[in-house]
């Protein structure tokens, strides 16, 4: 069955309750008056509520109507962002260089808008120490708290202790302050445009002036 309401001629009913043009309500009417009506507006007679008893019914430009609403669905499809979930995974016993390294990545995720799972990965004996892997993964949300949060605090899975952090700002969020960012840069590179007058020759300027 298609989407598309019934206008004008595909109406089928005996009469229909009427809504002007700009909305106010003309009251119960019989359908060819609502044509008629519709013809001399030059306008279209659409059908917004089937199920009602009468149908509820219209006046509008169909034309434009449907051209604003495909509009607006592109413009919210446009501005739409998935968040997305990134994976990081960390050793209990991970030295403080590959720690920073990792810690990086996180940051950028989160600045990014995206959530990140931080896996603890324990091996052999290490698996005795959960507490290794819940003293570190609490160290890394306490590490980046200005740019994410603990959306899912940290639990045991198999050989694995896993954590979940959340960006505190939305991925639309953080792509437009990265797009303002990236203009900034820009124009910073480019420099002013207009040159300020070499000394010589204001000074030579200033010696008309004074001689007129």
């Amino acid at each position: 069955m298609s989407a598309e309401p019934r206008i004008n001629d595909r109406i089928r009913v005996p009469e229909v309750r009427l809504v002007g043009p700009s909305g106010e309500q003309v009251g119960i009417v019989p359908l060819a008056k609502a044509l008629e009506l519709a013809q001399e507006y030059d306008l279209d007679l659409v059908e917004v509520a089937a199920t009602a008893r009468p149908p509820v019914c219209k006046l509008m430009d169909y034309g434009k109507f449907k051209y604003e609403s495909a509009m607006k669905a592109r413009e919210a499809r446009k501005n739409q962002a998935h968040t997305v979930i990134k994976e990081m995974k960390l050793r209990p016993k991970i030295d403080p260089h590959d720690y920073d390294t990792k810690k990086g990545h996180v940051v950028r995720f989160l600045k990014q808008g995206d959530k990140v799972k931080i896996t603890i990965m324990f091996r052999g004996r290490e698996q005795s120490r959960p507490e290794l892997g819940f003293r570190l993964l609490q160290r890394l949300a306490s590490d980046v708290e200005d740019l994410g949060f603990i959306e899912s605090n940290p639990k045991q899975d198999g050989r694995n202790m896993i954590m979940v952090l959340g960006p505190h700002k939305k991925k639309t969020e953080a792509m437009a302050e990265a797009r303002e960012a990236q203009a900034a840069r820009k124009a910073g590179r480019q420099g002013p445009t207009d040159a300020a007058p070499e000394d010589g020759a204001a000074e030579a300027s200033g010696e008309t002036s004074s001689e007129a």
